[in-house]
């Protein structure tokens, strides 16, 4: 993969590791860009951040699952954004936020074991102490969905490339969100 062009905010890039790991391991969603025919195909997904790569499941088949298999280059996002950040003057008003996205190759992951491996971890982040016993090689080879009888698949992104932007803000400065509306 040739290099990506660089950030053209360079007062917004973050190249603390440690913050940009920590970041990937405590959120939840991520967003696919997959590409596809006619439009980009951006999908959101559970995920997991281990061993520096981005995890992600699904059922067998589906849209994701048919362009993932004829190209297996996407980009995966993650966000957050902290609120409206103020100021007297409207074109100045700015949003508080921390982004990383990733760019590489979503290759199924072919070993059950790892799989087994990996559907624990999204478990246990998911639903912790939920479950009391551990899904297994057996169960991941064996498994069938009852909405169209294929088994689980288990992606991994290995980053070729990771960007990562942030506006910090003093929670002060910021404009709560209306929870009403969300």
């Amino acid at each position: 993969m040739t290099s990506l062009r660089p950030i053209s905010y360079q007062a917004r890039i973050c190249t603390d590791k440690n913050r940009i790991n920590q970041f990937l391991e405590q959120n939840r969603v991520g967003i696919i860009g997959i590409n596809a025919d006619d439009y980009p195909y951006a999908i959101p997904v559970n995920y997991i951040w281990f061993d520096g790569c981005v995890y992600f499941h699904g059922m067998g088949s589906g849209k994701k699952t048919e362009l993932l298999s004829e190209n297996a280059k996407v980009c995966f996002t993650v966000f957050r954004e902290w609120g409206t950040v103020r100021d007297n003057v409207p074109c100045h008003a700015d949003t508080s936020y921390f982004s990383v996205m990733l760019f590489g190759n979503a290759v199924k992951v072919t070993d059950n074991q790892k799989s087994a491996a990996v559907l624990n971890r999204i478990v246990e982040k998911f639903m912790p102490n939920f479950f009391n016993n551990p899904i297994n090689a057996s169960l991941v080879e064996n498994y069938r969905s009852s909405k169209d009888g294929n088994g689980v698949l288990v992606y991994c992104i290995k980053p070729e490339f990771v960007t990562a932007k942030e506006n910090h803000a003093e929670p002060e400065d910021l404009i709560p969100f209306n929870t009403k509306d969300v």
